[in-house]
């Protein structure tokens, strides 16, 4: 294995007639200060009466895999990636880069400096820049372009999505695509084309940008810009490219670099490569307990949650037996996960499991005695609390001591749900979100006996699952459903007040919400709210409660599944705004004597933004969230909430003090009776605090 601990460095080697410089930064030979100096230092090192080429490649897996974000909290530091680049292309003899494993960001930048690319069976190639709020920096939007076409530049700079090695051959990114997967048969296939190289330069620099249909360019930049919902750097990338496509190069890349760099420095970059750290960090790198081996897991309940959770576990390689007691319920989970799996393979083609291959390790049944050989049970049914109690009683006598038993239930209190089981320790929450097998963010659970071989071989597995996981404690709603009832909360406090759905969602989604908040209840299902309000009612009585959504409810207004909820709908599912509802919002303000008031778009979004971060003050506070940050990966993973704003507490943290004061004072104001005000100074304490915390009592529900 390569040494990680090993300082970056940059090697020249000869091989006959043939220089050949490698990338030495392990494990993916990120780019940094080092490597830039090294790579300028060997090509002013090299011999040009002594070699006919030069071939640029990279040491273990890939060339490289992009820059370090870590410089980009620093001030520059030279050199430059642009000065790089540039005496790639300055060179007087030909430079081949060999495209390995993931090369993106600054990597494609320096093979796209070179005269000829060549690629590996596996590889990748990408700008991903956008994700990271900014745009490439060291000519990427000005030689791609001139290379592959603006339209195919444009899907791969502003999308931020890597492509295959076989793909971008047929691009013409690619030169030559080198079959073989030996190493030493590469290196020898990368000499013998860099020996038959011509010895004329041929700098992308050099290429007009090829014959584009304008229209159909208007119209695809419109769209993948659209696509990336309000990123600040999706826009400045698109208008990078098509700079291209009408200035000289020179120009072309002095207008990119520029935009790189006030982009660097934005809230918006700032923001992602804050969310980039935090969903890369282990939340639970303080615990030394070794996770236990999985390869079957049972999951019980074959509906549309259940049969989500075994697609996405049958992905990740595991033999899933699928339990539900219905026969014909089980076929219709077996149907959903053919149909999906089918889907899948029509996207993404030879990179997807086969069907055959998914169901050969697929194992039904009616049966609950099938969980007897598994190593992890998940249970995915009905959230009743006395039947999941009464089934982990069945599991606990079923199954072996060591086999982890994990409800999916997304507000009860799993401590009562193991109430009967045996080893108590081995049972937590897996709190998975719709579609289970696409939605990123699963919530580990850690109830007040869940031990650390639990947690530590339930976050292996979340990974394993592709999944980015956080850990929680046993509270009523964990980190996100919490959080959620709160903002949704705070929307219907504004509604009563005097806002329309239709304002508040348009105004969410402009703040960069995927959707607001009405309109996802209404694909949700009214009915499971207003089932969870009737619930919890008896807790609530102290606060301040709006009826609204009752009426809906109690109306037969259920959401999309009704053709009718907070907006009505076509037959296309495409929401308008139903006077009938505003007719009912009107009564229901008269009938409580409120006079409405007018909202304005940036009022709506600072309340909302306020009660977040209010919210997550308390469950800080509580003790809910092992690192404060868990609540922002939640919310932009699981809710929506717009990735390039980071999420309240990022938002909170950015904040003057005395600002973030008014703010909260001001929500309190305008939240009446019981609300309940989170205290800004956790925001001090988490960071020492979260490193150290280990499983305690549930945290009470707050009253908000």
């Amino acid at each position: 294995m390569p040494d990680t601990h090993q300082p970056p460095r940059v090697e020249l080697d000869y091989v006959d007639d043939i220089a050949v410089v490698t990338l030495d930064n392990p494990p993916v030979n990120s780019g940094n200060q080092r490597i830039r100096q090294g790579i300028l230092d060997a090509l002013a090192a090299i011999d040009t009466q002594r070699v006919r080429a030069v071939v640029l490649q990279g040491a273990g897996k890939h060339l490289m895999a992009g820059a370090d974000l870590r410089e980009l909290d620093q001030p520059a530091t030279a050199p430059s990636l642009p000065e790089v680049t540039q005496a790639l292309e300055a060179f007087p003899l030909p430079i081949v880069a060999v495209v390995r494993g993931h090369t993106l960001g600054g990597g494609l930048e320096l093979a796209l400096a070179c005269d000829a690319r060549l690629a590996t069976p596996g590889a990748s190639l990408g700008l991903p820049e956008v994700n990271v709020g900014i745009i490439p920096g060291a000519g990427g939007t000005q030689r791609l372009p001139r290379l592959v076409g603006v339209d195919h530049a444009l899907t791969m700079i502003v999308a931020g999505k890597p492509i295959d090695a076989a793909t971008a051959h047929q691009w013409g990114l690619v030169d030559q695509m080198l079959d073989t997967t030996e190493r030493a048969d590469q290196e020898v296939a990368a000499l013998d084309f860099a020996r038959r190289m011509p010895a004329d330069k041929r700098r992308v620099s050099a290429r007009s940008v090829p014959p584009f249909d304008a229209d159909q360019s208007a119209r695809l930049q419109a769209q993948q810009v659209r696509r990336q919902r309000g990123l600040p750097a999706a826009a400045e990338a698109a208008d990078a490219v098509m700079i291209a496509t009408r200035t000289p190069f020179a120009e072309g890349v002095a207008h990119e670099r520029e935009r790189f760099l006030a982009l660097r420095d934005s809230e918006a970059a700032r923001a992602l490569r804050y969310l980039f750290f935090a969903e890369r960090a282990n939340p639970l790198a303080e615990l030394t307990a070794a996770p236990a081996t999985l390869t079957r897991v049972s999951v019980i309940g074959a509906g549309t949650m259940g049969s989500g959770i075994a697609l996405a576990a049958l992905r990740a390689g595991y033999r899933v037996d699928l339990i539900e007691r219905d026969a014909q319920a089980l076929a219709a989970g077996v149907e959903r996960i053919e149909k999906a799996q089918q889907q899948l393979i029509e996207r993404h083609g030879t990179t997807a499991t086969p069907l055959s291959e998914l169901l050969s390790r697929l194992a039904c049944s009616t049966q609950l005695a099938g969980v007897e050989q598994a190593d992890l049970v998940i249970e995915a049914i009905v959230e009743d609390l006395e039947i999941k109690r009464s089934l982990f009683a069945e599991l606990s006598r079923l199954t072996s001591s060591d086999t982890l038993l994990a409800t999916n239930t997304s507000y009860l209190d799993i401590d009562a749900i193991a109430a009967e089981v045996a080893q108590p320790s081995r049972v937590l929450g897996l709190h998975f979100f719709s579609p289970a097998d696409r939605m990123p963010l699963l919530e580990i659970v850690a109830t007040a006996r869940t031990d650390d071989t639990t947690l530590v071989t339930a976050h292996t597995f979340a990974k394993a699952l592709k999944k980015t996981p956080i850990v929680v404690r046993n509270a009523w709603g964990f980190v996100g459903n919490r959080i959620y009832a709160a903002y949704r909360r705070q929307c219907e406090f504004m509604l009563e007040e005097g806002a329309s759905p239709t304002q508040i969602d348009t105004a969410l989604e402009a703040f960069g919400f995927a959707m607001g908040p009405f309109k996802v209840a209404d694909m949700s299902g009214l009915d499971i709210a207003w089932k969870m309000r009737q619930a919890t009612a008896a807790a609530d009585t102290d606060r301040r409660y709006v009826g609204l959504p009752d009426r809906l409810c109690e109306a037969g207004r259920f959401g999309r599944k009704t053709r009718q909820g907070y907006y009505r709908y076509d037959d296309s599912l495409q929401p308008s705004e139903d006077p009938e509802v505003m007719s009912m919002i009107d009564a229901y303000r008269q009938a409580q004597g409120i006079e409405p008031r007018a909202f304005s778009a940036s009022e709506i979004q600072q309340r909302v933004v306020a009660a977040l971060i209010n919210e997550a003050l308390l469950v800080i506070g509580e003790g809910v969230c092992r690192r404060a940050e868990d609540i922002d990966i939640a919310l932009v993973n699981g809710y929506g909430f717009p990735r390039w704003r980071g999420g309240p507490v990022f938002i909170a943290r950015q904040m003057p003090a005395e600002a973030l004061a008014t703010a909260l004072d001001q929500l309190a104001r305008a939240s009446g009776q019981g609300h309940v005000a989170g205290d800004p100074a956790v925001l001090s304490t988490a960071c020492s605090r979260e490193s150290s915390q280990g499983p305690s009592e549930p945290a009470n529900r707050s009253k908000t």
